[in-house]
């Protein structure tokens, strides 16, 4: 297991952040946000041309930085902390880990160049209804055409749907569960935006008719564990992110709103509340290096400690994003203030992979209880 941030993991995250401070305020967010778009172009070339970020977690042999799930974790930390908006968690977390986790040699080639260089944007989509990596919840049916394959069903929730230029698809065919590449603006594809809380991140229903695909792995359902739990860890760190900067954000109005002649913060009621929060934000930090660290070591106590994460930083953040509208009083309230991206974007996190409570279960299942 590994132990502890090294000065190279430091390094990666203090110019991550450098970068997003400047190219990703919550001024540019904000922008971004309310004009629907789901990227920067520019801001997204430069994260792959200059930082690799996109190719963090990606072989070197596929133009990669060859690095795991803790480094992984540490770029996601510092976006979620900047609430970037970027397709990066589906291109990089949910379709990358994919490809790096999958046996195909020719689908990484085609695929895992493309989204290193960010001329790539990806996404995974496996259960139809809710949007989780739940093969139990695959519904949708691929059938051989010749070399090729055909699949039809409706796949919701596919974070980043619309944009994408290839989603990997998980389909029954016959008795098995297989994984499909299609590209997005193939025949028989239909993406339709989806309205939720959250305007930093897009989420679409992805209607497939007979819609060409390239199969990619036979038997899925291996992978897709593998997969579900990296990409838990993947969306903690982000979370905890989201959750340390909710914290920075209500410690530094705390020490300027001033109330009976001295600022709130040197209240012993408001103290308290925001070190209970620093407890939480770090407990999270520390539950998400964990987990990404057994992921790395392949370690049989992975994907307790994974679940275990998703469970704990989802909550957190979302509290943390509560108290930090609370701490700020009445203009914590208003759609002026940017207190409320972080709210939405902490509910809906809570949804997109899984609720608290199904990764709490999951822990129970695997311990025995």
């Amino acid at each position: 297991m590994i132990t502890g941030l090294t000065e190279e993991h430091e390094e990666l995250r203090e110019i991550t952040r450098r970068f997003l401070a400047e190219k990703s305020s919550l001024t540019q967010v904000r922008k971004l946000a309310e004009s629907g778009a789901n990227r920067d172009d520019a801001v997204w070339h430069q994260m792959a041309d200059q930082l690799m970020l996109q190719g963090i977690a990606i072989p070197e042999e596929y133009g990669g930085a060859g690095y795991g799930p803790v480094e992984l974790g540490i770029v996601l930390e510092e976006l979620g902390r900047a609430l970037t908006v970027a397709p990066y968690l589906a291109t990089v977390a949910l379709a990358g880990q994919t490809l790096t986790t999958c046996s195909d040699n020719e689908a990484r080639s085609a695929w895992l160049p493309g989204i290193a260089e960010g001329a790539v944007i990806a996404t995974l989509a496996v259960a139809d209804e809710t949007g989780e990596i739940d093969p139990a919840g695959v519904t949708s049916v691929a059938t051989s055409a010749g070399e090729d394959w055909k699949i039809t069903g409706t796949k919701r929730f596919v974070i980043d749907g619309v944009g994408a230029d290839m989603i990997i698809v998980a389909a029954r065919a016959g008795e098995e569960l297989a994984l499909f590449t299609v590209k997005g603006d193939a025949e028989g594809v239909r993406r339709e935006p989806l309205a939720q809380l959250d305007p930093t991140r897009q989420v679409a229903t992805v209607n497939l008719d007979n819609a060409l695909a390239v199969r990619i792995e036979d038997d899925a359902t291996a992978v897709l564990a593998r997969v579900a739990d990296l990409v838990a860890v993947a969306l903690a760190a982000e979370q905890t992110g989201g959750a340390a900067a909710t914290l920075d954000m209500a410690v530094e109005y705390t020490k300027i709103r001033v109330q009976f002649g001295r600022p709130i913060g040197s209240f012993q009621a408001i103290k308290h509340r925001c070190a209970d929060l620093l407890t939480e934000v770090e407990s999270a930090r520390n539950a998400a290096f964990s987990a990404a660290s057994l992921l790395t070591q392949d370690d049989p106590e992975g994907p307790v400690a994974a679940a275990l994460a998703a469970a704990w930083c989802a909550t957190t953040y979302t509290h943390a994003a509560k108290e930090n509208i609370q701490l700020h009083g009445g203009i914590g309230f208003t759609w002026e203030h940017d207190a409320h991206f972080h709210l939405k974007r902490a509910k809906t996190s809570e949804l997109l992979l899984g609720t608290p409570a199904r990764h709490r279960a999951r822990v129970a299942d695997l311990a025995g209880i």
